[in-house]
C-alpha cells in the first residue's frame, strides 16, 4: 500500500520499494487526553540508520515502543500509521490484531533493550535463547537448519561459534558480549527494522565501538532498517545516516546527520550539541536552561519558546509545522538557521594542584578466589583535585571506587587518609573516616529508595553523623539542596516524581550532606542525556572550586575527563598502565593500552565536526 506524505512527514525514501518503516501523523495519549507524542511522521530505507535524540521525556522511547505496536504506562496509541515492509507486502502495524501483532514482533520489526542482562534469561543457555527465537516464527523450521543460522548468526556478531561458548549462561559472559546476543537474537530473524534502544550506554568506549560496527555491517548486510534510540550524539555521528531530533513529544529537526551537525537549524539542536563534550579540547559545556513542559502544560505556540533565546511573540503564538529547510532537511522553527546558541568557547586543561596528598593507594590488592581484579594499585590523590579513573569493561575502575569507599569484602590493605590507615571495610572505620569519603552511584533510578521521601533520605544521612533540632536539621536539607541547583519543594517529592537528573542531584545532595572532603563518582551521567549531564558536570566542578571537594570520577567517557579532570589514571586489567595530568594523558599517551583507548575514543569524538567553520562561532 502507499500513501502520501502530509506536509508534516519527513520522507527520505524516493523508491517505494526501497522502505523498511513508514510512520504517518503518530499519536501517543495519556489516560486523561494529553498526549506523550503527536504529529510524528518519517519513513527508514533499507540498510538505513535512523538516530532519534533528544533529552529525556522528549518522547523518544515512545516513538520506538510504538513502533512493536506497544505504549507503556496506560498510554495509548490513538492515531497515525506505522506501515512496515513484510514478504507479503506492507502492514500497518495499529491497525493489526493480536496474533498478527504478534507475529510481527520479532519477525517484521525486531527490539534491542539497553540492559541485555536484564532482556536474557539467566535460566537459558545462548544457543537455546537463538534457538527459541528462531523457533517463535519459524516453528517447522529442521534442526539442521537451526544451527547453521546460529552458526551464522554468531559469526556475524563476532562471537565464537564453538559449543563451549553456545552451552554458556548469560552471567558468564561480559556486557558486550551479552549485548552482541541481544542483537544475534534480533537479527537471526532478518527483520525489515530493528529498534535498538540504547544498547551501548554504560559500555566502555572500545566495546561501544565493536557493537556499533556490528549494528552497521549487519544493517548493511542483510539492508535492515535500524531505529537507533539514544542520548550520545556521538553514536549518531558514528553510527546513523540520517538523524531525527525531538523535543516535547515532536520531531523538530530531520535530516541527515552530517548536515544536522554541520549546521544545525533548530535552537534545540544547537543547544544539545554546545552541550557535548569534545576529546581534542576542553570546552565550555553549556546546559539548556529550564525543563520540558509536561505534556497538559505545554504552551500555546511552540513548544521550545520558554528556552529559546530567540523566541518573540510570533513563536509563541501558534503551532509551528514541520517543514522542508532545505533538500531533505526538515526543520520545525520560525527562526531556522539562526545562531541562538554560539559555539562553546575553548578553555584551558585544568592544572595540576601542588596540594597535599589526603588518599594514597600502595600496593593495592582485590581478589576474588584465584581472580585478581587489583593487583598491586598505586596512586595518590591531592587535596581539592579530580583524579579520573578510565579504562575498559573489567579493567576494575567500580573495583577500585567501591574499594575506597569500603565496600568491597575481599579487598587488601594499602589505603590511607591524610596518613591514616583505612580499613578495608567500612564497618570497621571510624565515624570521622564514613563521612569524610562519600559515593555517588551510577544509576540516579536505583540508588534513591522508591517508597522515602527526599526528606526521608536526607535525614537517614543527618541522623547519622549530625544531632540538631527540627528547624536545624531542615534548614541543612534545603542548604545542601540549594547548592544542587533544587529547590524546597523538592523534599516533599519522592524519586518517581523526579527526573533523571533531578534524582542524580538528589544522589549528590545526599553525600555532601555529610560534610565529605572526598566524593567518589561512579559512571554518574552515564544515563544522563547530554543537557543534564552538562549540568552535572558544571555542578561538580562548581562544588569542587567552593567546597575544596577532592573528586574521584569514575568514567568510560574520555572527552568528559578533559573537561573535569585535573589528573587521570589509566587501569588495564587491576594494573596502572598510566597516570599523569590530563593534558599529557589525552594528547600524548605513553602506554600502549592508553594509546589504544584514546583512538577508539576519537572515532566517536565530535570535535572534528564543521560546526566550527559554520554559522556557529566562537564565543567571545
Amino acid at each position: 500500500m502507499s500513501m502520501q506524505p502530509s506536509q508534516d512527514i519527513a520522507p527520505a525514501v524516493s523508491n517505494e520499494s526501497d522502505c523498511a518503516l513508514r510512520v504517518c501523523g503518530l499519536r501517543v495519549e495519556l489516560p486523561d487526553g494529553g498526549d506523550i507524542v503527536a504529529d510524528v511522521s518519517f519513513d527508514i530505507r533499507r540498510g538505513e540508520v535512523l538516530g532519534l535524540v533528544g533529552e529525556s521525556g522528549s518522547g523518544k522511547t515512545t516513538v520506538a515502543m510504538a513502533l512493536l505496536g506497544f505504549a507503556r504506562g496506560g498510554a495509548r496509541i490513538t492515531g497515525g500509521e506505522i506501515w512496515v515492509t513484510t514478504p507479503a507486502g506492507e502492514v500497518d502495524i495499529l491497525a493489526a490484531d493480536a496474533e498478527t501483532l504478534r507475529q510481527l514482533r520479532g519477525a517484521a520489526v525486531a527490539y534491542v533493550p539497553q540492559d541485555p542482562a536484564a532482556a536474557l534469561n539467566p535460566a537459558m543457555r545462548i544457543r537455546d535463547q537463538l534457538a527459541e527465537a528462531l523457533l517463535a516464527h519459524l516453528p517447522n523450521l529442521p534442526r539442521a537448519e537451526i544451527e547453521n543460522r546460529i552458526a551464522d548468526a554468531m559469526a556475524e556478531v563476532g562471537l565464537p561459534r564453538t559449543d563451549a561458548f553456545l552451552r554458556r549462561y548469560p552471567h558468564q559472559m561480559s556486557g558486550g558480549q551479552q549485548q552482541r546476543i541481544g542483537i544475534a537474537m534480533a537479527f537471526i530473524i532478518r527483520p525489515a527494522v530493528i529498534v535498538l534502544d540504547e544498547p551501548t550506554t554504560g559500555l566502555d568506549v572500545t566495546t561501544q565501538n565493536r557493537i556499533l560496527e556490528v549494528v552497521r555491517h549487519l544493517c548493511d548486510l542483510h539492508r535492515i532498517g535500524a531505529l537507533h534510540v539514544t542520548h550520545d550524539l556521538s553514536v549518531i555521528s558514528a553510527l546513523a545516516d540520517r538523524i531525527m531530533v525531538m523535543y516535547s513529544g515532536r520531531s523538530i529537526e530531520v535530516g541527515r546527520v552530517v548536515e544536522v551537525f554541520d549546521d544545525p537549524r533548530h535552537p534545540y539542536t544547537q543547544a544539545l550539541l554546545n552541550a557535548v563534550p569534545e576529546l581534542q579540547r576542553r570546552n565550555a559545556l553549556v546546559s539548556i536552561a529550564g525543563h520540558p513542559a509536561r505534556p497538559n502544560q505545554r504552551p500555546a505556540g511552540c513548544f521550545f519558546a520558554p528556552r529559546c533565546a530567540l523566541a518573540d511573540d510570533q513563536c509563541r503564538a501558534a503551532p509551528v509545522a514541520l517543514v522542508e529547510d532545505a533538500p531533505g532537511h526538515f526543520v520545525r522553527c520560525l527562526k531556522s538557521g539562526a545562531t541562538a546558541t554560539p559555539y562553546g568557547k575553548t578553555l584551558p586543561d585544568h592544572s595540576t594542584l601542588a596540594a597535599p596528598t589526603i588518599l594514597a593507594a600502595e600496593g593495592l590488592k582485590v581478589s576474588y578466589g584465584p581472580l585478581n581484579v587489583l593487583n598491586g594499585v598505586t596512586f595518590e590523590v591531592r587535596q581539592g583535585e579530580c583524579l579520573a579513573i578510565v579504562g575498559e569493561s573489567g579493567s576494575g575502575k567500580s573495583t577500585l571506587s567501591r574499594t575506597i569507599v569500603g565496600m568491597v569484602e575481599f579487598a587488601g590493605k594499602g589505603l590511607t587518609l591524610k596518613s591514616e590507615p583505612l580499613a578495608p571495610l567500612a564497618r570497621h572505620r571510624s565515624q570521622a573516616q564514613r563521612q569524610k569519603i562519600q559515593y555517588i552511584f551510577q544509576s540516579p533510578f536505583n540508588s534513591l529508595n522508591p517508597r522515602q521521601s527526599v526528606e526521608a533520605i536526607l535525614g537517614l544521612v543527618y541522623d547519622t553523623f549530625f544531632t540538631g533540632t527540627a528547624q536545624d536539621r531542615r534548614a541543612a536539607f534545603v542548604r545542601v539542596l540549594e547548592q544542587v541547583g533544587l529547590q524546597e519543594g523538592s523534599l516533599d517529592l519522592f524519586p518517581d516524581e523526579l527526573s533523571g537528573g533531578e534524582r542524580q542531584r538528589v544522589s549528590i545532595a545526599r553525600a555532601l550532606l555529610s560534610d565529605p572532603e572526598i566524593l567518589v563518582c561512579d559512571e554518574v551521567t552515564s544515563a544522563l542525556d547530554v543537557s543534564v549531564q552538562a549540568a552535572i558536570i558544571t555542578l561538580l566542578g562548581r562544588l569542587q572550586q567552593e567546597r575544596g571537594l577532592t573528586i574521584l570520577f569514575v568514567t568510560h567517557d574520555l572527552a568528559l575527563v578533559r573537561n573535569i579532570a585535573n589528573r587521570v589514571l589509566v587501569l588495564d586489567h587491576g594494573i596502572v598502565a598510566e597516570i599523569g595530568d590530563v593534558g599529557q594523558i589525552i594528547d600524548h599517551p605513553v602506554h600502549p593500552y592508553t594509546r589504544q583507548l584514546i583512538q577508539n575514543a576519537l572515532e566517536a569524538d565530535l570535535a572534528h565536526r564543521a560546526m566550527t567553520s559554520t554559522n556557529a562561532q566562537p564565543a567571545a
